[in-house]
């Protein structure tokens, strides 16, 4: 059968563009519980196709959003990182102009008492940073499957 007969023979199937490769169409109640069942796996395949693709724009969401909160969260980590490095500088600058035992114990409390509430604040600031992060790298992966499940069952 040439090429041309296949095409002609698709068309000639109320639009149903499968070609038979020579075989002969089956008539009768066989041949039309055949075409359902073939209109009803292409139908499924095309539900497949959408789902994936709306499955796939969901991720690309969730990586793009990720990226954004992570860089936050990591310009974040170098701000603390800068914070504390400058208070353990300036401490220890102060510690050597300290001029007594008394003066080094002092300074020793204030600093240790800044950082205690340095640390508090600032695992604070993470822990939210985070939370964020995980919120936003859920929701379009969230959104997505439910589109796709109430899609898949209306």
């Amino acid at each position: 059968m040439s090429e041309s007969e296949v095409k002609a023979e698709a068309n000639a199937t109320n639009g149903f563009a499968l070609p038979l490769y020579g075989f002969p169409k089956m008539g009768g109640l066989f041949g039309e519980l055949a075409d359902q069942g073939v209109a009803r796996a292409q139908e499924g395949c095309e539900k497949i196709k959408a789902a994936s693709g709306e499955m796939a724009e969901a991720l690309r969401e969730t990586c793009s959003s990720n990226a954004r909160s992570a860089g936050d969260y990591g310009l974040k980590v170098i701000e603390i990182s800068n914070a504390n490095t400058v208070s353990a500088i300036d401490f220890f600058a102060n510690l050597l102009g300290s001029k007594s035992v008394t003066d080094v114990l002092s300074l020793s409390a204030a600093q240790a008492r800044k950082t205690f509430e340095a640390a508090s604040a600032q695992n604070k600031e993470l822990w939210e940073l985070g939370q964020k992060l995980a919120a936003e790298t859920s929701e379009p992966i969230k959104k997505g499957v439910a589109k796709t499940l109430h899609q898949a069952n209306p």
